[in-house]
């Protein structure tokens, strides 16, 4: 098991947190995922609001369900000592009709001092691309 990076913050740590991050989405595994966030963690992902490990799992299991063939960039944007901000941008293959899809957006990151994500708002847009404009496979 890797070791987690603990804030304060500094280029480097910051960086190393954010490829984590997508290292482990990319995995598409809800349980894996969900353990970077703390047992009682803060979301906001669009227009849903929930708190905790299980909502965060069962979330990313109705997301997965969904995005099919999900390939995600993060790209820190910002850090403080205890906060992250990213870009990221992803593609995926709706599960219902099969258009390929891309969805830009903006995360706001909080950590506890064991490096556990306690609060993720996350704001993006979804458009749809042809399979031959994908950047990430």
């Amino acid at each position: 098991m890797s070791t987690i990076i603990k804030p304060p913050f500094n280029h480097e740590s910051a960086l190393a947190k954010v490829k984590a991050a997508e290292n482990a989405w990319n995995t598409r595994n809800p349980d894996q995922v969900a353990m970077a966030y703390s047992p009682d963690s803060e979301w906001r992902n669009r227009t849903e609001f929930f708190k905790g490990r299980e909502a965060i799992r069962d979330f990313l299991k109705r997301k997965w369900a969904k995005e099919l063939d999900y390939k995600l960039m993060k790209e820190l944007w910002c850090y403080t000592d205890n906060r992250i901000s990213v870009r990221f941008e992803y593609e995926w293959r709706d599960a219902d009709t099969g258009q390929w899809m891309r969805t830009h957006g903006n995360e706001h990151w909080e950590f506890d001092e064991e490096g556990l994500m306690r609060r993720r708002d996350m704001s993006g847009n979804d458009y749809p691309i042809q399979e031959s404009d994908r950047r990430y496979r």
